[in-house]
């Protein structure tokens, strides 16, 4: 019923699952992770148990392969379950059951797994281990994103689409900094749910994603003039010396407020500030 991929990036800081179904809701049932220990997608005729079981033989430091092999020498239905785990070193492993409905297969490599089942075929996931290996320059999760639109390009679900999933963990990586849950956005049911996910995922980077130190700008000058004209024609006028607490203000509303930084604004924020006030002319020096 579902095509998924499991994979850890390069340095192992981040892991990650995305998968599609003809299903509702596929990505609140599917996808497990924690941050520096590993991920796995449960499906097919889905074994729930697999998820924290599975998370805790990751976390013992047992192998992709000897989790596989310990969840499903257990279940007397294994036949018809199908399994992708990544742990935090090492090649992926996947497990096809003989009585998954056709196609059903997958391929694996190091620290990605790639599998699914009901499927139009093996270009299904031969696209989504391909796109994987093809996308190291893209961001983690716009890489797992782009693999799953890959697979679902190549054919999908023979029996159409429904529901989508991304699940990325990193320590320390969610909102505030008290979660490690960095990612986690379903599309549980729609017309076009892969598209719908990286519409969502876009929105999230947004929103949610951490500046880059390396393109702050300086709230001084013709920048702090430029962000206190705008704010003021949005209804936050700038009292005092700056325009920093207003902008606090504003961005807060906005949910920005995971991409401020003290005495400097981020480009981001500044674009999404311009275009939501009222026309104001910006001046010749700000960036």
């Amino acid at each position: 019923m579902t095509f998924s991929l499991v994979a850890r990036s390069t340095d192992g800081r981040l892991h990650g699952v995305v998968v599609a179904s003809k299903f509702l809701a596929a990505g609140a049932l599917v996808p497990a992770a924690a941050a520096e220990v590993g991920a796995l997608a449960a499906q097919a005729h889905v074994n729930l148990a697999y998820r924290p079981q599975g998370l805790a033989l990751l976390r013992t430091g047992v192998a992709a392969a000897d989790v596989v092999a310990g969840l499903t020498a257990a279940d007397p239905e294994r036949e018809h379950r199908q399994l992708g785990v990544v742990a935090a070193t090492g090649p992926g492993a996947s497990w096809t059951g003989s009585a998954c409905h056709p196609w059903a297969g997958g391929r694996t490599g190091d620290g990605w797994a790639a599998q699914g089942n009901i499927l139009t075929g093996p270009e299904v996931v031969d696209a989504l281990a391909d796109a994987w290996l093809a996308g190291s320059t893209l961001p983690f999760a716009e890489r797992l994103v782009a693999a799953l639109r890959a697979g679902d390009e190549a054919g999908g679900d023979r029996r159409g689409r429904q529901s989508a999933g991304l699940l990325v963990v990193e320590r320390g990586g969610g909102y505030g900094g008290g979660s490690d849950v960095l990612v986690d956005l379903r599309v549980d049911d729609h017309p076009d749910p892969i598209t719908e996910l990286g519409r969502l995922l876009t929105v999230h980077t947004m929103l949610f994603s951490r500046p880059d130190p390396a393109t702050l700008l300086d709230l001084s000058g013709a920048v702090a003039e430029e962000v206190a004209a705008l704010l003021g024609a949005l209804g936050h006028p700038v009292a005092g010396e700056g325009p920093e607490e207003a902008l606090n203000s504003w961005a807060g509303l906005e949910n920005l407020e995971e991409r401020l930084v003290p005495g400097r604004i981020d480009p981001v924020v500044l674009t999404h500030l311009r275009r939501v006030a009222p026309h104001v002319p910006a001046p010749r020096s700000a960036s």
